[in-house]
């Protein structure tokens, strides 16, 4: 005699709005069912979880309380709700030859518990265990066409968006930028994997969940080939069709930042905008910093012994590296006299190098007939699977070495004019730059502009690197004050050679 069954409803679909309507809609087909069949029910069980391998917790509940004897059996919309995986369908027909199951109901499926019974529902389990299979194989078998054709299969990985007409992926608009800047950023050897994950949540740079980068999130994307034209995708490299979001120059110095820099500076240093600019000219020390009375000042660490070089304080020092800024930058009306004759050089300049970049398309070409050949090779079965990512990735990177060098190629002899015209504009906002109140600013810009940086009684030495020596040699200098934005050259006694090198030593 049936005395009480289990309601059991499961659905796994792709959304969760989806899923629950599903749910409802069996929810409402079984009460109906049981009423018209005037079966009890106990419990009703609801669970939204795939059926494919076993583990389901609240299916497991159920039949461990079945097993407890609380029930005589259950209630379904099909049996390949109950289950698509052998494990969970063996446990079910093991229970009813038990007798721990006296009977399963479902409005969709006619069953009774004897051998013929039983057979059919084997059947039906595996029917459900070859859909769930099939369906597996064929997304599989669509991914790989995906990736034969330079498709990427699955989400967007950031700093991409899907467009919705082409249905391809294209850079987003918003991350794009953000992510290249991640990159950029890391390569400089300047900050550290912590650092760019408050510099991403500052900037507004989240994942797919629209949740803050985490750092080892920030790790993935700095060590994948995706933003540099190649997919990763099962342990294997493809060439994407997608537009690549850095070049594989850069990456390949992001991963060399990664094994030089990837311990984080466990150090925390108060700030001081002027630190890390020179060391000290007497016994070579660096140079370190604290505050006294409101006041930041600069001195030697004397860790080699004692050094008679003086304090300086933060408002002097900051006086000379604005005036050496200032030196190297160039008057408006010399500018422009500049540009208009790198104008004129870039129209006139011109090289040929079609031989050069059909020796390249030629190597692109064999690459390319060597991964046709390397994918027959692997086909026939002569190299295994392993043989063949490696030769193949191997070579798809070279690939992108040789379009990389065929696309800077292009520019030609022209290629130095492009940082000709920055080094003029750089130039000539130099006197901005100099009349700002950031410190910071002038200091990086001065090292890049300057090297072998030290202090010697109060005063800051160093040498202009070029083409910066010959500017400061030969330009007037902007005034860096801001109510004086006048030129005038400045003298010889003004900026004095210090130990005989050709350098720019000012004193304020």
């Amino acid at each position: 005699m049936l005395n009480s069954l289990f309601l059991y409803a499961r659905k796994s679909t792709d959304t969760e709005e989806k899923q629950i309507l599903s749910i409802e809609a069996q929810l409402t087909e079984l009460r109906i069912f049981a009423q018209r069949e005037k079966l009890t029910i106990k419990q009703e069980f609801i669970e939204a979880m795939t059926a494919k391998t076993p583990g389901r917790p609240i299916f497991n509940e159920m039949i461990t309380r079945i097993e407890r004897g609380e029930a005589d059996g259950i209630v379904a919309w099909h049996p390949d709700r109950l289950a698509r995986n052998s494990v969970d369908g063996g446990r079910i027909i093991y229970l009813l030859d038990t007798r721990q199951i006296q009977q399963l109901k479902f409005p969709t499926f006619w069953f009774e518990n004897t051998p013929q019974g039983k057979f059919m529902m084997n059947i039906a389990f595996g029917q459900s265990k070859y859909f769930i299979d099939n369906l597996s194989e064929n997304v599989k078998r669509g991914q790989r066409q995906k990736l034969r054709r330079g498709e990427w299969p699955s989400f967007p990985p950031i700093g991409y968006a899907s467009d919705d007409t082409s249905k391809k992926l294209v850079i987003d608009s918003i991350k794009g930028p953000l992510v290249r800047d991640l990159f950029e950023s890391y390569a400089t050897g300047e900050y550290t994997l912590p650092d760019l994950k408050k510099i991403s949540g500052r900037k507004g740079l989240v994942s797919r969940t629209r949740k803050p980068l985490s750092v080892s999130q920030i790790h993935r994307i700095l060590t994948s080939i995706f933003y540099y034209g190649l997919m990763n995708f099962n342990g294997e490299a493809h060439q994407g069709r997608h537009e690549p979001l850095i070049s594989k120059e850069l990456f390949d110095q992001v991963q060399r930042s990664l094994v030089r820099n990837g311990k984080p500076n466990k150090y925390h240093k108060k700030y001081f905008p002027l630190l890390g600019l020179a060391v000290c000219a007497s016994c070579g020390c660096s140079i370190t910093a604290e505050r006294q009375k409101g006041h930041h000042y600069y001195r030697c660490t004397k860790k080699r012994g004692k050094c008679a070089e003086p304090f300086v304080r933060e408002e002097r020092l900051a006086e000379q590296v604005r005036a050496a800024v200032a030196r190297v930058a160039l008057p408006t009306e010399v500018y422009q006299k500049m540009l208009a004759a790198w104008s004129q050089e870039r129209d006139e300049i011109s090289q040929p190098i079609a031989r050069k970049k059909a020796e390249l398309a030629i190597q692109i070409r064999d690459i390319q007939t060597k991964l046709d050949r390397l994918l027959d090779t692997h086909l026939e079965g002569l190299i295994d699977k392993a043989q063949f990512q490696s030769k193949k990735e191997a070579l798809l990177k070279n690939k992108i070495d040789l379009e990389e060098n065929l696309k800077s190629l292009e520019q030609g002899a022209t290629g130095w004019l492009e940082p000709c015209r920055e080094f003029l504009e750089v130039a000539h906002q130099a006197h901005q730059r100099a009349a700002s109140e950031n410190l910071e600013s002038q200091r990086d810009f001065l090292k890049k502009i300057g090297s072998n940086f030290r202090l010697a009684a109060k005063t800051l030495h160093f040498d202009y690197s070029l083409p910066w020596r010959l500017l400061a040699a030969t330009a007037p200098v902007i005034n860096w004050r801001p109510h004086l934005y006048t030129t005038r050259t400045l003298s010889a006694k003004r900026f004095t050679p210090f130990s005989g090198s050709p350098s720019a030593n000012t004193t304020p």
